[in-house]
């Protein structure tokens, strides 16, 4: 199966920047809201700069807000599944939540809620049973204050942190602060990673934290047919 990995922290921690040592033959990056990075590739060649894909909008006269927000999770199973490179990025991931919220904010009851959190549990499920088990996806989230103080998952309404809890959907989970990631819990957040894997405290760079989770795990980039051996 595929291999989530979820990434939290505040807007401008470096969450983003960390994908800056990836080749864009390794890495497909899929942006929710933003169409830009933030690092200089001026002097590298087109075909090697990283490129960032728009998350497609299906808001429009044909699809109510929740059609139009299904869709746009259906579309982003599709790119994930079809995609030739073995890692995936899903950039500021929670406004697939609260971009709907304020899609459907004038739809009465609590139902919409249930939805909201539905369709995201069921994009980290579809992710956890792809048959690919070379394929890692990074949902890089803005972070939040629980009640115990830590930083953890940004969500809207409670289902998600009451019914699921994010983070136990995914076996490693980096918290990113000032340009840094920690990769375990000193009760300032709910960073976990494997016994041996990182080092406490590590560089925000997401291309080593993705050659150290495919060398603990053996998880070898297979070849495509068709690609010679090219992962994009």
């Amino acid at each position: 199966m595929a291999f989530p990995v979820l990434v939290i922290g505040s807007s401008g921690s470096g969450k983003t920047y960390s994908l800056k040592n990836f080749k864009a033959s390794e890495v497909g990056i899929l942006s929710i809201e933003k169409g830009r990075l933030p690092f200089d590739q001026r002097g590298i060649p087109d075909d090697e700069k990283l490129k960032v894909i728009k998350v497609k909008s299906f808001n429009d006269n044909e699809h109510s807000p929740a059609q139009a927000n299904a869709a746009k999770y259906s579309w982003i199973q599709t790119v994930i599944k079809n995609a030739k490179t073995k890692s995936i990025v899903i950039d500021d991931s929670q406004y697939l939540l609260s971009g709907e919220f304020f899609d459907r904010a004038y739809e009465k009851g609590y139902d919409k809620f249930t939805d909201i959190a539905a369709k995201f549990r069921n994009l980290i499920h579809f992710i956890n049973e792809l048959p690919e088990d070379d394929k890692i996806v990074y949902f890089l989230h803005h972070n939040d204050i629980g009640d115990d103080g830590r930083a953890k998952v940004k969500t809207v309404g409670k289902m998600l942190d009451e019914k699921l809890v994010v983070e136990g959907c995914f076996d490693v989970v980096l918290y990113c602060q000032d340009q840094k990631f920690f990769t375990q819990s000193n009760g300032q957040s709910t960073a976990k990673t494997p016994e041996g894997m990182f080092d406490l405290e590590i560089p925000n760079d997401l291309k080593m934290v993705d050659d150290a989770i495919r060398d603990y795990y053996g998880i070898q980039v297979k070849k495509t047919k068709g690609t010679k051996g090219k992962t994009g």
